[in-house]
């Protein structure tokens, strides 16, 4: 399948894995439900380069108990615990309304072990109007001690193996910050077969409540999401990139709130980026991004975005 992106007419627009994509700005999962709200209520998300929705699992999941969100100083952590109502209903009473939007949409799948990421991962590939599939590898693998699937470079390789043994769409894989060397998780997804990378799933936290004297989350402790990750997912994505270069698309998240987070992103080596958090305070961050996007290269004089891929990786660091 064809990775590397193409440029289209307009400045922002592109082709990846044979989809065309507006423009290179997605939402991520987990912080624009399935998208409908905003499009029944705010805005036309045919705006959007792609929608990706909330985390698919094979059954419904009811999800932690509060509380299961805390405001942090540049962030907010989350426990929500992959709440969903399940593939199935999302195929038979959510999908079809995303149909009628002109927008690309992106289905994040997970499961609690690798059985039922193939459940989900091959109803979704059967799906009309699902263009991508995202791999959702910070879950807890219950058949190996909890451990999440993104930690275990071994673990990863076998789960992406095997789903891309089964599925016919582009296969992403969201990695976890949550390890030592983000390269071992990149390198076995790629070495799996897996069709480009989204870099990077939150930073796992805590906060606790000094009158209470106990942990504020439900669960003890959550993810940190945020302006206050952008740094980290920079750093990540720079040294991913460092690495595959154009030859393995980077979609990055973290910490994306401005066109200029966005570009960031984009200079480090992501050919696309997801907004998160910030819809949370403010909904219309996504088209701000690309409107900001387009000002930045008529400013900077570039005909297309794609030309800024990577290209903080032109100044090599001189050895001392």
């Amino acid at each position: 399948m064809e990775g590397k992106a193409v440029p289209l007419k307009d400045p922002l627009s592109y082709e990846l894995f044979g989809i065309k994509f507006k423009n290179p700005v997605w939402t991520a999962s987990g912080c624009f439900s399935y998208g409908l709200e905003v499009a029944q209520n705010l805005y036309d998300i045919s705006e959007l380069g792609a929608v990706v929705v909330k985390g698919l699992s094979y059954r419904p999941r009811e999800g932690n108990p509060p509380q299961r969100i805390v405001e942090t100083p540049c962030g907010m952590l989350n426990s929500i615990g992959l709440q969903n109502p399940g593939v199935e209903y999302f195929i038979k009473n959510i999908l079809p309304q995303l149909r009628e939007y002109d927008t690309v949409i992106v289905a994040n799948v997970f499961g609690e072990d690798e059985d039922e990421y193939l459940k989900v991962a091959e109803v979704l590939n059967k799906a009309d109007g699902v263009d991508l599939l995202e791999l959702n590898v910070s879950c807890p693998n219950v058949k190996k001690g909890g451990i999440a699937f993104g930690s275990d470079p071994e673990t990863l390789f076998n789960l992406v193996y095997r789903l891309k043994q089964v599925m016919e769409k582009p296969l992403l894989v969201k990695l976890s910050p949550n390890i030592t060397d983000i390269l071992d998780t990149a390198t076995a997804s790629v070495e799996a077969g897996a069709d480009g990378l989204v870099l990077i799933n939150t930073l796992l936290g805590m906060a606790i409540d000094i009158d209470k004297e106990e942990p504020i989350i439900g669960m003890r402790t959550g993810g940190l999401s945020g302006p206050a990750i952008l740094p980290v997912a920079v750093r990540m994505i720079y040294q991913v990139y460092e690495k595959y270069g154009s030859s393995v698309p980077i979609i990055g998240v973290g910490g994306i709130t401005t066109a200029q987070d966005a570009l960031q992103h984009i200079l480090a080596g992501a050919v696309s980026v997801q907004i998160g958090t910030a819809n949370f305070y403010d909904p219309y961050s996504p088209l701000k991004v690309i409107k900001g996007l387009k000002e930045h290269l008529d400013k900077k004089g570039y005909d297309h975005f794609l030309q800024l891929v990577g290209k903080a990786h032109k100044i090599k660091i001189k050895e001392v």
